[in-house]
């Protein structure tokens, strides 16, 4: 029987020179497993943008208190020269009176421990003497412990720093991924920088209308983590404006908002115009504007727009 292949032989070469079909290669997401997945992402950019936020802001208050511990250092260190200032020209009199005994030099030493060491030796001085050496010795220590104080808060400064470098790029990462989806999605929306909103015409009154007038007139605008404004704007940075619009102060994250008004939470049943409104695990925060709509800065690729209040799916109410 020349010539025949063996069977086991020709169906590993069939197997072999077939291309995959269609059901073979990994298949095509639906539009809905793309939503699905989108959706997943917005709920994690909540919680990662919020720590973003919170970090950045951590990061504000550090370098500012660096700032200001070392303009103290600054402004003690030009104490200590003035102060050393006056003791070298006390020398320079003494020496000229024939009263320097042994300050000679001691005055001249760029090293203030040492210039303090030589000084103590000194018996004789007078009761002004003694009273400039005494504020010599408090500016001394006090500058020594700003120093200490400008070091470490430098450092804290830095590694908050490194954390907020850290949420940052986890939140960029993820933010490609929402692009991607909705660009394959086509609904990708890159909004106006500088909309002019719309008008608000519905039933708020006092500060909540101020506050309400103000988020109104960003809609279009586009959302950006991380965003206050005024070309665009993340949730709680949208909230926080429109609230200072109307004279009320607001932490700056989401879950911030969230903890400051503990006091001031209200039922779900019973909301005005004005109050605050959160979702998602308290992640996303945005504002009841009255008549069953809410408008917020939603989330990467949309734009600051009113939605309906069953849209919105809210868990909890703070008002201001």
């Amino acid at each position: 029987m020349r010539g025949r292949v063996p069977v086991a032989a020709g169906l590993a070469a069939v197997v072999l020179l077939t291309p995959m079909t269609g059901a073979q290669a990994d298949p095509k997401p639906t539009v809905a497993q793309v939503k699905a997945k989108l959706s997943k992402l917005n709920a994690q950019a909540d919680q990662l943008v919020d720590r973003y936020n919170a970090a950045n802001e951590k990061w504000k208050k550090a370098r500012q208190k660096y700032l200001t511990i070392n303009e103290d250092y600054k402004k003690q260190n030009a104490r200590v020269e003035e102060l050393r200032s006056g003791l070298v020209s006390m020398a320079v009199s003494s020496y000229q009176v024939g009263d320097m005994g042994s300050w000679g030099g001691v005055f001249y030493s760029s090293n203030p421990d040492a210039m303090l060491s030589g000084l103590a030796t000194l018996n004789h001085m007078s009761a002004e003497r003694a009273g400039r050496l005494k504020a010599y010795e408090g500016a001394i220590k006090d500058l020594k412990n700003r120093r200490n104080q400008s070091k470490q808060v430098y450092k804290e400064a830095a590694d908050v720093k490194d954390e907020l470098a850290d949420e940052k790029e986890k939140v960029d990462k993820l933010v490609r991924e929402q692009m991607k989806l909705l660009r394959s999605l086509g609904t990708f929306n890159p909004g106006n920088p500088n909309s002019a909103g719309v008008v608000y015409n519905g039933p708020a009154s006092g500060n909540a209308l101020a506050a309400l007038q103000f988020a109104y007139k960003q809609i279009g605008k586009p959302y950006r983590y991380g965003g206050t404004g005024p070309g665009a704007w993340d949730c709680s940075g949208l909230v926080q404006a429109a609230w200072a619009a109307a004279g009320v102060r607001l932490p700056r994250t989401s879950y911030e908002q969230w903890a400051w008004g503990a006091s001031r939470r209200v039922s779900l049943d019973d909301l005005q115009p004005g109050d605050l409104l959160w979702h998602a695990g308290y992640g996303h925060v945005g504002i009841y504007a009255g008549d069953g709509k809410v408008v917020h800065a939603p989330q990467t690729g949309d734009v600051v727009k009113v939605v309906t209040l069953a849209e919105y799916h809210a868990i909890g109410a703070v008002r201001p």
